[in-house]
């Protein structure tokens, strides 16, 4: 890749490599899915893509639960999981470890909640001990129940990955309902919603799943279900009694964004066809690289070691480097990264490393880096580092 490639689509589109948090990189053969001719969505060819597509998506959730799919963004299915759940003034406490923690207490509260949150400064981990404690203490208290928990599985604004089987034993115990955005980690991280004893599991198509954005999925297990025929928030659009009722026939109540499902049937099969062990030892080692080549130019990880997301890493900036000038310094180069949100806004830097990237683009994108950090005055090594990460791993 130079400075110079064009898209020979468009040529007004440079190519980039692209190393957001998400959207992620989509593989031609996805791509070429998506170009296929539009079908009646109350057709059987449909109903054999809506039956195939529903079966992957249970393997990939690791559920027996039906994934229900939405045109939509994660947000949007935030909002179905918290509204066909709860009733107004339900208690539900939030764990909030960063940005997107942040949004999903904020639409509970939106619709009536009554959020409490359990937070920890930007970086670090929810420890799974407290959130045992609280929910115990809750139960010492019979007039104030939560009703939920509402979990992010991967915070995608720091790279933390939550312990959930820890978390998920402690809500179990307690006997609320567990909600977990897992928007940025499905597909990357194992999760294991059945084993976990997880009742709600949102995604996204556009992050480890390597769809284009624009779908909302949300699996939803029994006592969710049951949950769902008792609640009272207002919900139309989001209802997911009605997906659940024509389930089973091939369809949706609306009309389903046709050429995405082409898209993400193709992905689940080249995920499926690679096998999951297989795929989050991949993005586990993306981590490393990741990391290891940090910091070597000096960028130093975020999060600790425990509680690394194999999936997104962030990094704090050296003295000196400001964030504006290094983006623009690497987007010369023909690779674009994302900056820190919230409180670490312009002060460190995000990458996603999961979906269709390879070793060799992670690579590249190091020795883009190492390039941009010298040109404004940083000591570099990011690359070679990488490299060296990548061949010890196994990856190139």
């Amino acid at each position: 890749m130079s400075d110079q490639a064009q898209n020979p689509v468009d040529p007004e589109i440079p190519f980039q490599l692209l190393m957001v948090p998400g959207p992620t990189p989509v593989l031609e053969e996805v791509r070429r899915y998506g170009a296929r001719p539009l079908i009646n969505h109350r057709s059987q060819p449909f109903r054999d893509i809506y039956h195939r597509v529903q079966a992957q998506l249970r393997q990939v959730f690791q559920t027996s639960s039906p994934v229900m799919v939405w045109p939509g963004s994660g947000t949007g299915a935030l909002e179905c999981a918290l509204v066909n759940s709860f009733s107004p003034g339900d208690r539900v406490l939030s764990l909030v470890m960063g940005a997107f923690g942040e949004r999903f207490a904020e639409i509970a509260s939106a619709f009536g909640l009554v959020v409490e949150r359990m937070e920890v400064p930007w970086g670090q981990g929810i420890d799974p001990e407290r959130v045992r404690e609280r929910l115990a203490e809750d139960l010492r208290q019979p007039e104030r129940h939560f009703a939920g928990v509402l979990c992010t599985f991967n915070e995608t604004s720091t790279g933390v990955l939550v312990h959930l089987p820890e978390v998920a034993a402690a809500v179990r115990a307690h006997g609320a309902l567990l909600l977990v955005d897992a928007v940025s980690g499905l597909g990357g991280a194992d999760l294991r919603m059945d084993e976990w004893a997880c009742d709600v599991v949102i995604a996204g198509s556009q992050k480890a799943l390597m769809t284009p954005p624009g779908l909302a999925l949300v699996a939803i297990g029994p006592r969710a279900r049951a949950a769902g025929q008792r609640a009272t928030l207002p919900r139309s659009y989001w209802d997911w009694r009605p997906y659940l009722e024509m389930a089973d026939h091939g369809e949706t109540p609306y009309t389903p964004a046709v050429s995405l499902w082409y898209e993400l049937d193709a992905a689940l099969r080249r995920i499926l066809a690679q096998g999951l062990p297989q795929v989050f030892a991949r993005h586990g080692a993306m981590r490393a690289v990741s990391r290891t080549a940090f910091a070597a130019a000096g960028l130093t990880p975020l999060t600790a070691e425990a509680d690394a997301s194999p999936t997104v890493t962030a990094a704090l900036l050296p003295p000196g480097v400001e964030f504006a000038a290094l983006s623009a310094a690497v987007e010369r180069r023909g690779a674009t990264l994302a900056g820190g949100m919230g409180p670490l806004r312009g002060r460190m830097l995000r990458i996603g490393h999961m979906g269709a990237l390879g070793a060799r683009d992670l690579v590249r994108f190091f020795e883009i880096l190492d390039a941009a950090l010298v040109e404004l005055g940083g000591r570099g090594g990011a690359g070679p580092a990488a490299a060296a990460a990548a061949a010890e791993h196994g990856l190139l």
